[in-house]
């Protein structure tokens, strides 16, 4: 028997590719093009913006004739047992294989943003935990387990990380990202695709391109970002994300930048991606994205015209169901009205990343190899070391903490004893479950109120709730004043709820209107401050809220970005000391509710200043965290210095931990540029390293800046090096400097492309590990 050519794993992967195409029909060829959601719900509250209006009944052994391009969420759209949902997804894959004349199965796909988000799998810390953490290594290796999860359960595609940069904290998608500023998402995010795509996993970048930066912080508002804010914040974490991670799709953005969608951006999915990134993964759709082209954003008059001008921009797979690419699709090319080179070029890429993933060999098999354990001990650690990583100790000015063992303590709040306040929006339970409340979580949930309890056996701990997350009733005060009271010491664990589209107060579609702390919770903290017993504020969030109206009055701040199944052990263990505060502000916490949006990311006139009344400035800046013990940084070598604008240039200092406990320093490099030809931000994030530091030892470091990092677009839109004086500043935290190096850039203007250097790279002196290494 002769093998095709397209079957023939020794022949190169364009050749096997060119051949199956020569042999398939229109049809065939469009099939590889959407992807089907099985179980996808039309009525009721839905997972997906606009699910019951944009989702459709098909008929599935119809439409499975001419093969399949992807299957939607077999695990994350309903509570199924790990095992039986192996065994159903394979049965599938068989029935899509048998129904088509070349067997070729679907690629499989599932959100694992903080997790495979599927029933009884780990809920780890959310992204913007990841970035708190201010550790690359050990994301990588929640994704590479995250990974090795997925691929065990027959699937093979992973739509995360997120890589928008937060431009407004009161978008409520801000507990998806990993912060800030686009140094850190771009090296946090390029660090999680590189352990999802290490274990087999086509990690899904996303949204492309400035989802974060849209008006209000409303979300699927148009993007009114300027050029060189598009160049400068929105787009590196991508390209880095790209060119290091090696990440091997992308998925459009909702939005609409200065009135030309994402989805259909020519110049945003095929000029900058493929011919200047040189990108040559699959670019997929944001759920219904196509589909909005006619019915949101009104630029295509019907399905057709939205796949012709998606399929022209780039887009290569409709997502999560089959609307625009299908019949339309199909009609509209037989007519003339789509060129059918668009459409084989789609079906190449995607067939491309099916002989990848070995879907076109002979040998395929998609059963399951044994029982799947998607929570298992090593998981639980891993999200447990992230999540104590991910704490950040905002204040302890009077050295409230660590709590004694022995204490009375007054646990108040509507987080303290909900399981669900450590889960993001995308986690499992809070994704899926709410709409099946006769179904446990499937994992356990330890909360703050229990977990404080295991900490501190020894201590006498009362709880009252005090009120709800975001109702107004506030029946419930005066029993937590009363419990208050009668301690030594009163932990107030508030925050928000994790919900889609206005049914939380954190998570896609909850935006929010200003940061003051939902419902009657800031009162709630007003009333326990006024008993007089010193008050630990425990922030369970997604977002920063404003916290200057207690300025001062409060005895601990301990803030934790939705740290995940392990995350009540994580702050206990902060709380009683057994960890040692090592995370760090990914965002800015803001003294007031109003004044925003702002980051740290600011030109001289977005500072505080003379002409106006209002003060951005933050309680807590970006980077800001601290520690049980203290930290010297010794030996400074950085002095003022000359090099051309294509040279580079060392700056060290030791780093010595002068207290009597362990801990973590975490090192961060800034750079200042006082002159240049367009308005710069007065710091930003260049480089950073975190320093596991024993009592009395004591590490030196050495960043290796280059002239690549000063670059910027100037006011032609092209990337530059510009020469003159620039100042390289080592702190711990963006609004703290410690050392300081002037440089002097000379020489031409330097144009930079692709070829430029996108990080600080960081030598460490020998001597104890210092990073995550050994943590899989």
């Amino acid at each position: 028997m002769t093998t095709a050519p397209w079957r023939d794993p020794a022949l190169p992967a364009d050749a096997r590719v060119a051949d199956l195409l020569s042999r398939m029909t229109l049809e065939e060829k469009a099939a590889q093009l959407y992807g089907v959601w099985v179980g996808a719900a039309t009525d009721g509250d839905g997972v997906a913006p606009l699910q019951r209006e944009m989702t459709a009944e098909y008929d599935w052994d119809e439409l499975i004739t001419h093969g399949l391009g992807q299957l939607t969420r077999s695990f994350g759209t309903a509570p199924v047992d790990p095992d039986v949902g192996a065994r159903a997804l394979a049965r599938a894959q068989r029935r899509i294989a048998a129904a088509n004349r070349f067997g070729i199965p679907a690629v499989a796909h599932e959100e694992c943003l903080a997790g495979f988000t599927a029933w009884r799998a780990t809920a780890y810390p959310v992204p913007l935990a990841w970035g708190a953490s201010f550790d690359p290594e050990l994301v990588e290796h929640v994704g590479r387990r995250i990974g090795r999860d997925l691929r065990a359960a027959g699937v093979h595609q992973g739509l995360a990380p997120v890589l928008d940069v937060v431009r407004d904290p009161r978008w409520g998608r801000v507990e998806e990202t990993i912060g800030e500023d686009p140094y850190l998402v771009g090296t946090i995010a390029t660090a999680y695709v590189r352990g999802l795509e290490s274990a087999g996993v086509v990690a899904t970048l996303k949204h492309f391109a400035g989802y974060a930066s849209s008006a209000g912080a409303r979300n699927l508002a148009p993007v009114r970002a300027g050029v060189r804010e598009f160049a400068d914040v929105t787009l590196p974490p991508f390209e880095m994300a790209l060119r290091e991670g090696g990440a091997r799709s992308v998925m459009a953005a909702y939005t609409e930048t200065d009135g030309v969608p994402a989805s259909a951006d020519p110049w945003l999915l095929t000029e900058l991606l493929r011919e200047e990134w040189g990108f040559t993964g699959t670019v997929v759709a944001d759920y219904f994205g196509i589909g909005f082209l006619q019915s949101l954003h009104r630029v295509a008059a019907d399905e057709a015209e939205a796949a012709h001008l998606a399929l022209a921009a780039g887009i290569d797979v409709e997502l999560p169901t089959v609307r625009c690419y299908g019949k339309p699709l199909v009609a509209a090319v037989r007519e003339g009205r789509v060129p059918e080179a668009l459409v084989d070029r789609a079906a190449r890429r995607v067939l491309l990343q099916k002989c990848e993933l070995g879907l076109l060999d002979e040998d395929w098999r998609p059963e399951p190899e044994g029982p799947l354990d998607l929570d298992s001990a090593e998981n639980r650690a891993l999200a447990g070391r992230l999540a104590e990583e991910s704490v950040v100790l905002l204040d302890n000015a009077d050295g409230l903490l660590p709590l004694a063992p022995d204490t009375r303590i007054a646990v108040v709040g509507p987080r303290a004893a909900d399981a669900l306040a450590m889960l993001g929006c995308y986690s499992f339970p809070s994704h899926v479950l709410t709409h099946h409340p006769e179904i446990p979580p499937g994992i356990e949930i330890p909360t703050v109120l229990d977990a404080l309890r295991a900490e501190l056996p020894d201590a006498k701990v009362t709880f009252a709730e005090g009120c709800a997350v975001s109702d107004p009733e506030t029946a419930g005060f005066t029993e937590a004043v009363a419990r208050a009271a009668e301690a030594d010491v009163c932990v107030a664990v508030l925050g928000d709820r994790a919900g889609l589209f206005g049914r939380g107060t954190s998570g896609e579609g909850c935006d929010a209107t200003d940061l003051r702390l939902p419902g009657v919770q800031a009162d709630l903290l007003d009333a326990l401050v006024a008993t007089g017993v010193p008050v630990v504020l425990v922030l369970l969030t997604g977002r920063p809220y404003a916290l200057g109206r207690w300025q001062g009055r409060l005895g601990a701040v301990v803030q934790a970005f939705f740290p995940g199944e392990e995350g009540g052990p994580a702050v206990a263990g902060v709380l009683s000391g057994r960890v040692n505060p090592s995370g760090r502000l990914p965002v800015s916490v803001p003294h007031l509710p109003g004044g925003q949006p702002w980051t740290y990311l600011q030109p001289p006139l977005g500072l505080a200043g003379e002409v106006s009344s209002l003060d951005p400035t933050p309680l807590y800046p970006f980077g800001h965290g601290r520690s049980y013990t203290r930290f010297a940084w010794e030996d400074f070598a950085g002095t003022d210095a000359e090099i051309t604008t294509d040279g580079s240039y060392d700056l060290s200092v030791t780093v010595r931990n002068t207290g009597d406990r362990a801990g973590t320093e975490v090192v961060q490099l800034y750079l200042h540029d006082p002159v240049a030809s367009v308005t710069r931000p007065d710091v930003r994030l260049i480089g950073y390293q975190r320093l596991d530091l024993a009592p009395g030892a004591a590490r030196r470091l050495t960043f290796r800046f280059h002239a690549d990092l000063s670059s910027f677009p100037d006011r032609t839109g092209a990337r530059v090096v510009e020469p003159g004086e620039l100042e390289l500043r080592l702190g711990p935290s963006s609004a703290e400097t410690r050392h300081r190096a002037r440089l002097r850039l000379t020489g031409p203007t330097r144009p930079v492309g692709t070829e430029r250097r996108l990080r600080c790279e960081v030598a460490l002196s020998e001597g104890e590990v210092t990073s995550s290494e050994g943590a899989d």
